[in-house]
């Protein structure tokens, strides 16, 4: 896994709220953001509506993964290599809460993590008053998708980011992204912490949007050697 790309496409709107300093942009872009504290916060947010991704019928029965390996302590660079993780193949569903093991690539290191996702939480319209956003937004809902990345390797992975995760749609296609840039508090995300050695967790959040006429029910992972549509999918 490494770090997502942003691809922007279009601008729709940049503006200042009239209480607080909060600075909204909606943008095309393809994934969740990162939050800072400050007494006065500057935040900004891009929202996304990407085209329905084309889904295979659904497992009827869910897989649940296990992790299958045995996390080695931390050793020094001299050391021999953790046991490389044996990855569930594309297209496997497992239950909200099932811990899936996975590869991890981060700036030339290799590793493992324990990817889980925890809960799908449906939030208010009212969580972003604090965000001028455009009128694109008005109809839709706000849902927080919560996960837990675990290291399970040899490997340190300080500040690292772990991404490439979408929320899906009773009907299979993807939420719409929301990504937020600065004070956030419903629902944030960021990088691994310092010293994310064997054994350590760590919790985040990405937000995502609904219809009113819809709900988030889903959540997949696609990045290596998964691909988009064909990933891990948490339900």
């Amino acid at each position: 896994m490494k770090p997502i790309g942003r691809s922007r496409r279009t601008t729709v709107l940049a503006g200042l709220t009239a209480a607080g300093t909060l600075t909204v942009a909606l943008t095309a872009c393809s994934d969740g953001g990162s939050a800072s504290d400050t007494a006065t916060s500057t935040a900004s947010a891009a929202f996304t509506t990407p085209a329905a991704v084309p889904t295979g019928p659904a497992s009827s029965d869910p897989v649940t993964v296990a992790p299958s390996v045995t996390a080695a302590a931390p050793t020094s660079p001299s050391a021999a290599p953790a046991p490389a993780v044996s990855a569930p193949a594309p297209g496997t569903t497992v239950k909200i809460g099932d811990a899936v093991p996975l590869p991890f690539s981060s700036a030339g290191s290799e590793g493992a993590v324990a990817l889980t996702v925890t809960s799908i939480e449906k939030g208010d319209p009212a969580d972003l008053a604090s965000l001028t956003l455009d009128d694109d937004t008005k109809g839709l809902v706000p849902y927080y998708i919560h996960y837990k990345v675990t290291n399970i390797g040899a490997t340190d992975l300080a500040f690292s980011n772990v991404s490439h995760i979408r929320g899906l749609l009773a009907n299979g296609s993807r939420a719409s992204a929301l990504m937020v840039f600065g004070t956030f508090a419903k629902c944030s995300d960021g990088s691994l912490p310092g010293e994310f050695t064997n054994g350590k967790s760590a919790d985040f959040c990405i937000p995502v949007m609904s219809p009113t006429t819809s709900r988030v029910t889903a959540v997949e992972y696609w990045d290596s050697p998964y691909t988009l549509g064909n990933g891990i999918t948490w339900k």
